[in-house]
């Protein structure tokens, strides 16, 4: 669903530091509604163009640290809007994102499942980063699993404190005060190169892959190096605007327990 952004950047003739940007809506059928969950997908989808020696830490981390101010500027925005948003009860997004690998997270709370270490994590760090989820951590298992043959997490990168880490990609988390729960906002990161892609698809068992003609495009240098994400527009909205629920910031189609369990909880989801 998403890989056709990087063949659109050779389609309309990109060179390096251009790229694209989508309203990106989509019908995940048979996916799991909560809180911030949805049937209903809409996204800011966007890739981009770029070199051989842009695939880095430091220019994944500056391309992340922009998209951080744009997020930043959207909530000065709505709160010049809406005074009443500025409420001590939900303290405004800190001006900087804490970047940190998912190794290192892993180090703080080993005892802890994922979900429950990034809770842990934006309530010490309200707004953080994480690099390289997919790569397998010293408990053996990754992050979070993340495709093959997308996102770079296998390359070698370095920490803060000089060790060797792993992954040219991430996600934006922030905690939300309003559910007191972690909140995803972008995933993204550096696409893979035809050697990291190649190591990626032998560690997830996945070499068959290799004859489709998306790989053979990359493995082939036909389509550019690249970097993108996906920025959620309804859990953007959710977190600035103070909603409880997804459902009040996006229609779709909620099952009715849904609508009466958020009902007596004086949350109104839209119908």
């Amino acid at each position: 669903a998403t890989k056709w952004k990087r063949m659109a950047l050779k389609t309309f003739g990109c060179q390096v530091g251009q790229g694209i940007c989508t309203d990106m809506k989509a019908v995940r059928k048979d996916y799991f509604l909560d809180h911030d969950h949805s049937a209903y997908v809409d996204q800011w989808d966007w890739e981009k163009a770029i070199t051989a020696e842009q695939r880095n830490l430091d220019f994944l981390t500056d391309t992340v640290r922009r998209i951080w101010k744009v997020i930043k500027g959207a909530e000065q925005f709505a709160e010049d809007l809406f005074p009443q948003l500025r409420d001590p009860r939900y303290p405004s997004l800190p001006e900087e994102l804490t970047f940190i690998h998912a190794e290192e997270i892993l180090e703080m709370y080993p005892d802890l499942p994922r979900k429950q270490r990034e809770t842990r994590l934006v309530q010490e760090y309200p707004a953080v980063f994480i690099y390289g989820i997919g790569w397998p951590l010293a408990d053996g298992y990754p992050h979070e699993l993340r495709a093959a043959d997308y996102d770079d997490w296998v390359s070698e990168t370095t920490a803060a404190d000089g060790r060797s880490m792993h992954g040219l990609n991430g996600d934006i988390l922030v905690w939300n005060p309003v559910t007191r729960r972690r909140h995803e906002l972008s995933s993204m990161g550096v696409r893979v190169s035809k050697e990291s892609l190649l190591q990626q698809l032998e560690l997830s068992g996945q070499m068959h892959l290799v004859e489709q003609p998306y790989h053979q495009a990359i493995l082939n240098d036909r389509i550019p190096l690249s970097i993108g994400g996906g920025i959620g527009q309804s859990r953007v909205f959710m977190l600035l605007l103070r909603k409880a629920h997804l459902g009040e910031v996006s229609v779709t189609v909620w099952p009715q327990e849904l609508k009466d369990i958020c009902a007596e909880r004086n949350i109104h989801v839209l119908a």
